[in-house]
């Protein structure tokens, strides 16, 4: 009985876990992303390693061909200015350990004495900074030159042994880096926009389902409380959209294929480095907007002043508007995008001054801590600059 039981839980597994096969490679074959990036880089590293192992094996004939496969792999990056670094740092952390084996193995002998000082020796080594994440291959260097060096019969053979390693470890690297800039080298200059889009996403979603229950005065615990999670939880979508925007800037250095596009990855990078630095702000004054609301308990309030938080509602609905086309920013589409933006921010400015107007004639309690009326309208004014300064930012860089 429960050998059925388990059975029938298990057959309708089988068709959903292909169908996630068939959209994995569908959106791998079908558009840029995470998927495509996957698949190009294992492509790459198999024809990296392949054409390493061949060299280091059947040319060379060398005794531990599999450095140099083993390095190419290694230092495959997914920009290919991040594969220079990484494979200079990785040539110098081998350098150095089997540089500290030699040393110490010619002049101590291979005794237990020897490797204890040639791992003390390389772990130190290992922590130098500028060797960054390759530190420790040191170490692994010079492990691995310990044990060709024990196991050589001479003296002309422990030193060719030692220097070959060194020339596996450069032919390795070599060819990673040459495969990684000759084949289809990694441009990712939308991930910067991509970051963009989904914080901008993220906000419009949540000042979308702030303005209608402002505007119908129905503001309750739970709802204030779930905007002030999100717009807090929003924040890491903040270090995505850097890191993305790193990593376009990033892709450019030493790749050919930005020749191909004469200079367009350029046009939008400072203004979307604008774009986000704008929206960073704009999550914090999200956020404090969020908290005033959701430390605000005087019901009668939101009554009273009905007709504050309606035009208020009105302020944050033209302002969705505005993430919602920067949720859907397209470099290729910028020309007609920024004057979109500018005009949008324009009536938002509107709403903005109506909002103020009604602020005067409303009396508000603007001065008193535990009411929220101030830091909203202090909030509006914020969030009103930052987005006419984006705007007008990504109009500049059109017009240039």
């Amino acid at each position: 009985m429960a050998g059925e039981v388990s059975e029938r839980r298990m057959r309708p597994a089988r068709p959903g876990r292909m169908a996630r096969v068939r959209q994995w490679w569908g959106r791998a074959l079908g558009s840029e992303g995470h998927e495509r990036t996957t698949v190009l880089l294992v492509a790459k590293g198999t024809l990296a390693a392949t054409i390493a192992w061949v060299i280091s094996y059947h040319l060379l004939h060398a005794q531990s061909p599999a450095f140099a496969p083993f390095s190419a792999v290694l230092i495959m990056q997914v920009t290919v200015y991040q594969s220079l670094l990484q494979s200079s740092r990785y040539v110098g952390a081998v350098v150095a350990g089997v540089a500290v084996q030699a040393a110490l193995g010619f002049l101590v002998g291979p005794e237990v004495l020897t490797f204890a000082l040639v791992a003390l020796v390389a772990l130190t080594i290992g922590r130098w900074p500028a060797l960054g994440s390759q530190g420790s291959q040191v170490a692994t260097a010079a492990f691995f030159a310990f044990s060709t060096y024990v196991s050589a019969t001479s003296t002309l053979d422990k030193s060719t042994q030692l220097g070959q390693i060194i020339l596996l470890v450069l032919i390795g690297c070599g060819v990673g880096v040459l495969v990684n800039v000759t084949v289809l080298p990694p441009l990712r200059y939308r991930s910067a926009e991509y970051g963009i889009r989904t914080l901008a996403h993220a906000l419009c979603d949540l000042v979308s389902d702030i303005h209608p229950v402002m505007r119908e005065g129905g503001l309750d615990e739970e709802s204030t409380g779930r905007w002030r999670s999100r717009a807090e939880q929003t924040g890491e979508l903040v270090t995505q959209a850097r890191t993305g925007l790193r990593m376009a800037r990033e892709s450019l250095h030493y790749n050919p294929r930005r020749l191909v596009r004469r200079g367009r990855p350029h046009t939008g990078f400072e203004g979307y480095a604008a774009v986000l630095e704008a929206l960073e702000r704009t999550v914090g004054q999200i956020a404090a907007l969020t908290r005033s609301l959701d430390q605000w308990s005087a019901d009668e309030d939101r009554h009273r002043y009905g007709a504050f938080l309606a035009s208020y509602a009105d302020f944050l609905e033209s302002l969705s508007r505005i993430t919602r086309v920067f949720a859907n920013l397209d470099e290729d589409r910028l020309g007609d995008q920024a004057p979109e933006l500018c005009q949008l921010a324009d009536e938002a400015q509107d709403y903005r001054r109506r909002l103020a107007e009604e602020a005067e004639r409303g009396e508000l309690p603007l001065a008193d801590p535990s009411r929220p009326y101030g830091v909203l309208v202090i909030e509006a004014a914020r969030l009103m600059e930052e987005f006419q300064y984006t705007c007008d930012v990504l109009q500049h860089h059109v017009d240039r």
